[in-house]
């Protein structure tokens, strides 16, 4: 709690957090710093499935697929919130002080806290508890790249080097990104949709994806200017195979904004 004194009186939004809540949060990350449970998680490493090994054990007609994809998640999410939970730890004095940044070192925290909590899955019942679970992580969890911004520009002036914090915010946001693919990848496993398995489409077509996000921008495109480009795809337009098609359902959109503007 004696951190947060230290901080220049400032005019950035960080300021505004009432002194009260801050200090509640500063204690609520400050109880957990020595947890034994994160130091021990921490240091086990991460166990990766490729796209490959998601599809071909995606299915199975009795649904064990399904509680084996759980028990994996009830292993590595722990492990890998504990990875990062370090990297807040490691973060300059400053700026892991900052109440914005401190909100989302306790977000992960309580995050580890509620997964290891949970009871060995044994059956459906348990699985099903354990997916209301992840849906209501996804949805804490949802605007972290956006206060993770907002507090390192609250943090702005007393950062000398900006390539120091780089690493950070590298593993930050890819393992983020890891981490939802594969609590969505495990929800998305209940659902019944033709040509996937999971998150991953069996028989993506790059042509039918493009054309999805060229109307999208085009209409865009038309409300703001009052006119849009038109758009000619060639190349392997027949082209299929399996693919994750939601990290491109971010990237498409707004390289086709950019290139419309």
């Amino acid at each position: 709690g004696g951190a947060l004194p230290l901080r220049p009186p400032a005019r950035a939004a960080a300021d505004q957090t009432p002194p009260d809540l801050a200090r509640e949060r500063c204690k609520a990350v400050t109880s957990f710093y020595h947890q034994p449970a994160i130091d021990i998680a921490a240091e086990k490493p991460s166990v990766r499935l490729t796209p490959t090994t998601m599809l071909y054990s995606g299915r199975s007609q009795d649904g064990s697929h399904i509680l084996k994809s759980a028990r994996y998640l009830q292993q590595e999410l722990p492990v890998r919130i504990a990875h990062r939970i370090k990297g807040f730890r490691s973060l300059p004095f400053i700026i892991g002080c900052n109440p914005t940044i401190l909100h989302v070192h306790e977000l992960y925290i309580r995050a580890f806290q509620k997964l290891s909590d949970f009871p060995p899955i044994q059956a459906q019942g348990d699985e099903a508890r354990y997916c209301v679970l992840l849906q209501q992580l996804l949805e804490d969890h949802k605007d972290v790249v956006t206060l993770l911004a907002e507090g390192l520009r609250e943090c702005r002036r007393h950062i000398q080097d900006e390539r120091l914090l780089r690493p950070f915010l590298d593993k930050t946001l890819t393992s983020r990104l890891g981490m939802r693919m594969l609590a969505t990848h495990h929800l998305a496993l209940h659902e019944d949709k033709p040509d996937f398995v999971g998150i991953i489409c069996t028989r993506l077509s790059p042509k039918k994806l493009i054309e999805k996000w060229v109307d999208f921008a085009r209409r865009l495109c038309e409300h703001q200017y009052g006119n849009a480009p038109r758009v000619r795809i060639n190349g392997h337009v027949a082209a299929r195979f399996p693919f994750i098609p939601l990290p491109l359902d971010y990237v498409l959109p707004e390289l086709l904004k950019n290139a419309m503007r």
